[in-house]
């Protein structure tokens, strides 16, 4: 017999590892995505329930696949049996629930690959809301319960589950199939996904708001979806162009936190807690996007720009030229105020600030960005290097009170005083 406490931590480790196949199994079974998480979530909550009094099984995962499994058997019956009282079915209910038994067992043992594959595009289907695709995506392939999507992205719980709700009953409604696009489909579809892992990313890597700088978290769920799709999906570079940039903007997290929580910005980072082997993967998932045949794209041009700070020993040795000629091919391809606003930083430190700021200035005048608060922190940074500190005091004061994020607020206040404490006497 396990602890109950022991027996939830082994539980909640399988299901996040296994939760994925185990979705993808039972979906594409019941061609319901909807019908296959709540199968799965009937074996997790089973699981909760036997596990502290039977103990641990040996086999943990095969447990819940065969829990599932059951699930799926019963829920077949139910279904045949209201199909035979309504006179739609002749054959014998013995010879059908054996082919039944057959079909399950293939759906959760073979093709579990194309089964994530088609799992993963289902889930960001263009059908829905990008809120959606983003707590199904975590919810069915993430392994994430309702309260902790609801956390990660600061929502209420309710509102969590009604997106979670609204996207599988928009994929019910629409007549959404589990499978794969059309040829035709894919690069747009492919497009949402990876729209979607970044976007998971992004949030862990620098919260939107909160008391937390990071979520390391969800970068960890976005680094696993990412690598599970660089190996369903390899002759798509864009996909590794992605997990290059994932993995070496993680490598910095470590360093991201002081010892109190508080923000560290990369000119201030201590390199050597960036982690190598983070580097070293994304180097490699680099190299093998830009080998690929086909054209660079904006996550591979992405990461070749974290590629140029994590290569620098020092925040001195940053190639600022080549990151800002690659903001320039970046600009081409992904025409974005955000874009342009880094190739401002990228321009300021190496062409000089008066140089990147007449970028910001032009942002800041067309009014893209207005409650973007990283514009006024640009701005206020490129102003204090032209010494123009009241400016720059006035830009960072906007820029904290503009931002949700407290420990952002916290850096931008601060770089506002210094402001003062540095004016010439």
């Amino acid at each position: 017999m396990s602890t109950p406490d022991a027996a939830r931590r082994a539980v909640e480790a399988v299901w996040r590892i296994e939760s994925a196949k185990l979705v993808a199994g039972l979906a594409r079974l019941t061609q319901d995505v909807g019908l296959a998480e709540e199968m799965a979530q009937e074996a997790l909550v089973a699981a909760l329930e036997r596990w502290p009094e039977t103990g641990i099984p040996p086999n943990p995962a095969g447990w819940l696949m065969a829990t599932a499994k059951n699930r799926a058997i019963d829920e077949h019956r139910r279904r045949q049996t209201l199909q035979r009282k309504a006179g739609a079915i002749g054959r014998d209910v013995d010879v059908r629930q054996e082919v039944m038994e057959d079909e399950v067992d293939e759906a959760l043992d073979d093709h579990i690959g194309d089964d994530v594959l088609r799992l993963l595009f289902t889930a960001c289907h263009p059908a829905l809301s990008l809120e959606s695709r983003v707590a199904l995506t975590l919810r069915c392939l993430g392994g994430l319960a309702t309260d902790e999507i609801a956390r990660a992205f600061l929502v209420p719980e309710a509102t969590a589950a009604q997106r979670i709700v609204r996207a599988k009953r928009t994929l019910a409604q629409q007549g959404v199939g589990f499978a794969l696009p059309t040829p035709e489909e894919m690069a747009e579809r492919l497009a949402a996904v990876l729209e979607v892992v970044y976007l998971i990313f992004n949030e862990g890597y620098s919260a939107t708001a909160g008391g937390d700088w990071t979520r390391p978290a969800l970068c960890q769920e976005a680094l696993r979806l990412g690598r599970v799709l660089a190996g369903l999906v390899p002759a798509e570079p864009e996909v590794h162009g992605l997990l290059a940039l994932m993995e070496i903007q993680a490598s910095r997290l470590p360093a991201r936190t002081g010892a109190d929580g508080q923000a560290v910005l990369l000119p201030d980072q201590d390199r050597r807690l960036w982690d190598r082997l983070l580097v070293r993967r994304g180097l490699a998932a680099l190299a093998r996007a830009e080998s690929l045949p086909a054209p660079i794209g904006p996550y591979t041009l992405q990461a070749g720009i974290a590629a140029c700070h994590a290569r620098a020993a020092t925040a001195e040795d940053t190639d600022w030229g080549r990151i800002a000629a690659l903001y320039d091919v970046l600009g081409g391809l992904w025409p974005t105020p955000v874009v342009e606003l880094n190739r401002a930083v990228a321009v300021g430190m190496a062409q000089g600030p008066a140089a990147g700021l007449a970028i910001a200035d032009r942002l800041a005048a067309a009014g893209a960005l207005a409650a973007y608060p990283q514009l006024p922190a640009v701005r206020g940074d490129l102003l204090a290097r032209l010494g123009r500190r009241a400016e720059a005091r006035e830009a960072f004061a906007h820029a904290a009170e503009l931002t949700r994020n407290e420990r952002e607020r916290a850096v931008y206040r601060a770089r506002a005083a210094e402001q003062d404490a540095d004016a010439p006497a």
